[in-house]
């Protein structure tokens, strides 16, 4: 593979590693003194309930784009 398809995709991992990371705090870790024992918290001020399950998903995401990203730039130092 050539290399600027490398640097490509090690530059788009990584700006989407970085969005799903803060969707990932955003929607789980400053809510997360909110969650009763069914996984839900309710947003009175946007009216929005929030999953649990929801920053498992946005932190998976990050990890996978993440562990593309190293990957990618492993391959580019070799």
């Amino acid at each position: 593979m050539k290399n600027w398809v490398r640097k490509a995709i090690f530059v788009v991992s990584s700006g989407l590693s970085a969005l799903f990371f803060y969707a990932y705090v955003d929607a789980f870790l400053t809510k997360k003194a909110c969650f009763n024992e069914q996984g839900r918290c309710f947003d009175s001020d946007e009216m929005v309930v929030h999953l649990e399950q929801s920053g498992v998903a946005w932190l998976s995401l990050a990890m996978l784009t993440s562990g593309i990203a190293l990957y990618q730039l492993w391959r580019l130092t070799r």
